[in-house]
Formats: C-alpha cells, structure tokens, sequence
C-alpha cells in the first residue's frame, strides 16, 4: 500500500471520520481550509478509489465514497511496509518495542497474549 499525498490524506481524514459514505460536494464542504474546485475533490475521489482506499456507490446521478478500510489498518500496513524497508526485522522489532510507552507495551502484550490463544 503507497502512502498519500497531503490532499489525499485530508479527504481520507474526513472519509474516516465520517460514520456514511460521503458525495464529492460534500466532502469539498468539509474541507474547511482549503478553496478547492468540485472537480479536483472529484478527481481525487477518482484516484483514491482506483487506488482501492475508497469505495464508491451510486446515488441518483452522485457517487456516494466510503474508506475501503479503516485508518487503524492503513496504519498497520504503512508499519508493515516500514518493517519490510529494514534489514534486520529483528533489530527494528526491539527497537520499536523499547521506544513505545508502559501502556502501548500493555496493549501489544494483550494482542500477542490473544493471537496465541487462538
């Protein structure tokens, strides 16, 4: 999974922050600081559904967007990629593991604890 550029992440921010699928116009509303023209949040849309982060339903003559995904996987796979960059999974694994708080240490040792027993 690639990254997104800047305006890509604002519209996917607002997608994911959203509990319906969105129109384009109504996600150019909602990008509040930004004076975009309908066409370019439509291209965009575009692009990110080819890309497979959006999924699109008719509605009337609009197309209606919802994220593909939620932001948690998105980011896993983003950390997934980092950790395939590394040389030595290893060594970044403990790396991560000693820079992550008391409490993030807590969560990860439920998850590993929980994918165990099953």
């Amino acid at each position: 999974m690639k990254g997104l550029g800047e305006l890509e992440r604002s519209i996917m921010d607002i997608l994911w922050a959203e509990s319906n699928a969105l129109t384009a116009r109504e996600v150019g509303r909602l990008i509040a600081d930004r004076d975009l023209a309908p066409t370019t949040v439509m291209t965009v849309l575009d692009r990110l559904t080819r890309k497979g982060f959006l999924e699109r339903t008719r509605d009337g003559r609009a197309w209606r967007y919802q994220p593909a995904e939620s932001r948690d996987t998105y980011i896993a796979e983003l950390m997934l990629e980092a950790l395939d960059l590394t040389g030595d999974r290893s060594a970044a694994l403990t790396r991560f593991a000693q820079a992550v708080s008391g409490t993030e240490a807590e969560i990860l040792r439920r998850a590993l604890t929980e994918l165990e027993e099953e």
